[in-house]
């Protein structure tokens, strides 16, 4: 054989096994496409996280969200993108199942070899999703929980502006009477935020919107602790199901208080519009005055400056209100982990995944880079660096140079907005919970005067035992995933949930209670000639399912 035939082979062997060498690093980055239901953020992720991905995996990443029609559109090219999250395990999930467009974990070894600390630590979570796909697996569920012995944190929260409350003497707040007029007093002492423009008790965001109007259910959730399921709320502790159209039912209440909140020019007027990000802005800017996530409230606000300035939202809940809490959950819960079937790449999806559900995974995709914002002490428990706190109480804050990463913490942040571990789950790696405000190097002295003034009234030190001292429904963790829907319930549920959240919108914003009253007998009236009895009917034959797996927890099954 000739010299130049030989070198021609050999160089093709070289080009195989170099295209066969996914995501090295003597090659150009991998780009992968994420389609996640639950994403906020579009286009390529950049900043430290994408710079952690790009370091150890050779991965750029495509965020796809999932805006309307962008789940049909995919399905219907039969390439749903290399790792796909879902926003639950109902009929869009089952969807996808049926039409092969996921990849099974189980071929060629692929968990086995790409996701060994999936494998070994989350086996009941994978057997849930297993059961729920008709027996294949395709991904795992999130919040997953090493244990199930206890609940989560709380995070509805009712965060409210404590320093206006201490302005104004603390007064008695009993029930959502009590708690609109302490609204209205707050906007009388304050009626402009930090920019000069209005403020207003609360800014909302449609971007989250599912089967009703997100924060009108999620409203119900917090006041009355019953969880949304299917079209309407249901009460963990006793089984009852409200349909959203329930006269007087916990949805209809929650849509008639954030219509005083309008009337009273204590909404903010934007809401229908907003982004979660616009709406964030004027949560940091002191542009309103309470939440009932901690996410979108002393999350965001309680930056160092404002607690330097006296001004924190901290913890308080109406006398009538039973916040719900989750228990934890071994099995996971709705929010799927998952990968495409037409990916070229699903060895390095997995290794992606695998590594965000070990402990440093979880730890660097909540707070940044380890050794750089926090690292563990001594002891092996874990710690925020003096930057790491900084950033935790203001994410605008950028890297310096000499840390490798550039750009602000916020432009970095994992935008990928699933979990794989509970934030409340045991860190195996520290004994502590992953969630940095039960850490040891946390606890100890209010960090400003204003939140000793909250402890002194509270007699507490923090917002979950607070919470765990006052009424709360505790929604325990079982197996439980909605069935599936028949093609006409499909269609039936698109035109009822899609006439629902359009005439809550309109409720909200109604100038009158006649109005406001008209304006949802026409929603009863039109929502009821879509389907609704046949959607409500599968939604308490789902309450039921719900409740017996519930029970048999309860009797320790």
């Amino acid at each position: 054989m000739r010299k130049s035939a030989v070198f021609l082979i050999l160089l093709a062997g070289l080009i195989i096994l170099t295209g066969c060498s996914r995501g090295k690093d003597n090659q150009e980055p991998v780009t992968l496409t994420v389609y996640s239901q639950l994403a906020n953020y579009s286009g390529e992720m950049t900043g430290w996280f994408a710079q952690e991905l790009l370091e150890r995996f050779n991965v750029k990443v495509i965020i796809v969200p999932d805006a309307d029609g962008v789940y049909e559109t995919r399905m219907e090219s039969g390439n749903l993108g290399d790792i796909i999250l879902w926003g639950s395990d109902g009929d869009q999930y089952l969807g996808a199942v049926e039409a092969g467009l996921l990849f099974d974990w189980e071929e060629d070894n692929l968990l086995d070899e790409y996701g060994p600390y999936i494998k070994e630590n989350m086996p009941f979570a994978l057997e849930k999703n297993k059961r729920i796909s008709g027996g294949t697996l395709y991904g795992f569920g999130h919040d997953v929980a090493y244990s199930s012995d206890d609940h989560e944190a709380f995070f509805y929260t009712w965060d409210i502006r404590w320093d206006l409350y201490k302005k104004l003497g603390y007064p008695e707040v009993k029930d959502l009477d009590d708690y609109l007029q302490l609204l209205i007093a707050m906007k009388e002492i304050e009626p402009v935020d930090e920019n000069g423009n209005p403020t207003y008790a609360v800014s909302l965001w449609p971007d989250w919107d599912g089967d009703m109007v997100m924060y009108v259910k999620a409203f119900a959730t917090a006041y009355y602790g019953y969880d949304e399921l299917g079209i309407g709320l249901y009460d963990p502790e006793t089984g009852d199901y409200y349909g959203a159209l329930d006269e007087d039912g916990p949805y209809l209440e929650s849509l008639r208080f954030f219509n005083a909140l309008y009337r009273h020019d204590l909404l903010d007027p934007d809401s229908m519009t907003n982004t979660f990000d616009r709406a964030m802005e004027k949560v940091k800017n002191g542009g309103t005055f309470f939440s009932i996530f901690n996410f979108a409230g002393s999350i965001v606000f309680n930056t160092i400056d404002h607690q330097n300035e006296g001004k924190m939202m901290l913890t308080l809940t109406p006398e009538e209100a039973t916040p719900i809490v989750y228990g934890m959950n071994v099995q996971g819960g709705n929010r799927i982990w998952s990968i495409g079937a037409k990916t070229q790449y699903p060895e390095l999806c997995m290794q992606i995944i695998n590594w965000l559900a070990t402990p440093e995974g979880r730890m660097i995709s909540e707070y940044g880079p380890k050794g750089v914002t926090w690292d563990y002490d001594e002891n092996g428990k874990a710690y925020f660096t003096e930057l790491g706190k900084q950033m935790r109480y203001d994410k605008d804050t950028a890297f310096p140079e000499e840390t490798g990463y550039s750009g602000k913490f916020s432009d970095g942040e994992f935008e990928f907005n699933n979990t794989t571990w509970s934030l409340n789950a045991i860190n195996p790696e520290s004994g502590e919970p992953f969630n940095w405000e039960f850490w040891e190097s946390n606890q100890g002295e209010p960090q400003s005067e204003i939140e000793a003034d909250w402890r002194a009234f509270t007699g507490v030190t923090h917002p979950n035992d607070y919470l765990s001292s006052r009424n709360y429904k505790v929604a325990l963790g079982t197996s439980y995933a909605p069935g599936a829907r028949s093609y006409e319930l499909r269609v039936q549920w698109e035109q009822v949930t899609k006439a629902i959240k359009d005439y809550s919108w309109r409720a909200i914003y109604a100038n009158s209670e006649a109005q406001f009253n008209a304006i949802v007998r026409m929603m009863q009236r039109d929502v009821r000639s879509y389907g609704y009895d046949a959607c409500l009917e599968w939604s308490q034959q789902e309450a039921a399912k719900r409740k017996a797996l519930e029970d048999e927890v309860r009797q320790g099954i």
